[in-house]
């Protein structure tokens, strides 16, 4: 998960459009295939940067710290669409790994118009049902999930990593140290290295790039093995789908989703990101 210190990246195009304050917002009707490989190839580029960032909020720096860049004219929340579930399913997803619970047709369906692998897709897919009844306030879809997926790390693909059928991705995507340098936080290592391997810093780690402190307070276990595992697709996203309900509460709204979204990343422009990809996601 990701913040920047008080650095925000350059506006980045989107679509056209250059993410900075004041941007004027427009929704989009389906995207067609070669808008999609355009996007497919912006995040890509993204995710170099997006391995650096860091969660400030989840090592303690405060709440109400994101209240300035609601100035900076965040975006407004996009529609949160939830799959239906399996029909063998419906009405008991917590006794379910995560990753069953979506119907099959609608992941291949969706999975081909969005170019989302089947397996990353069901995980989101999966989080968004069982967070429907965990926190039935927060209103998250799979296509916010699918966002912050995309940008932190291309869906797990980063560095030509891929998620297994069981869902763990590999090889492990870590970040880079937060060592203090320009555009990052300074985190001394919190966990003797033991999730990122860095037992001098604190790295981000996993598909959805949590910083070790962070995922010690909020890990689910998605796929219901007995253990969480921020590498592991199912859990990450579940994970991140709990802490941004419980950072914005109704994600539906405006303000629910400003809230959210500057929690996980403070970044105007990384709102604009997620944003522009639920969207196109969630047509």
């Amino acid at each position: 998960m990701s913040e920047h210190t008080g650095s925000v990246r350059p506006g980045r195009n989107l679509g056209g459009r250059t993410a900075s304050a004041g941007v004027e917002r427009r929704c989009r009707p389906a995207v067609p295939e070669h808008r999609r490989r355009v996007i497919t190839a912006r995040v890509r580029t993204w995710a170099v940067v997006a391995a650096a960032v860091l969660l400030l909020t989840g090592c303690g720096t405060g709440g109400g710290t994101w209240s300035p860049a609601r100035e900076l004219s965040y975006p407004p929340a996009p529609r949160q669409p939830v799959p239906a579930p399996a029909a063998e399913h419906a009405g008991d997803t917590g006794s379910v790994p995560i990753a069953d619970l979506a119907q099959r047709g609608w992941l291949r369906d969706v999975s081909r118009r969005t170019e989302i692998p089947v397996r990353v897709l069901a995980a989101y897919a999966g989080a968004s049902l069982r967070l429907a009844e965990l926190e039935p306030g927060c209103g998250i879809g799979w296509n916010t999930l699918a966002g912050v997926g995309a940008v932190e790390s291309v869906h797990g693909s980063y560095g030509g990593a891929r998620a297994g059928t069981d869902g763990t991705v590999s090889p492990p995507i870590v970040g880079i140290p937060l060592d203090g340098s320009e555009g990052v936080a300074e985190i001394v290592d919190t966990d003797g290295g033991e999730l990122d391997g860095d037992a001098e810093w604190d790295r981000a780690v996993g598909p959805m790039q949590f910083i070790p402190a962070t995922w010690e307070s909020w890990a689910q276990d998605g796929n219901l093995d007995g253990r969480a595992d921020p590498h592991q697709i199912d859990d990450a996203a579940l994970t991140a789908g709990l802490y941004l309900c419980r950072s914005g509460g109704d994600v539906t709204t405006d303000d629910g989703w400003e809230a959210a979204l500057a929690t996980y990343n403070r970044s105007v422009s990384y709102a604009h990101e997620v944003t522009d990809f639920a969207e196109t996601y969630g047509a």
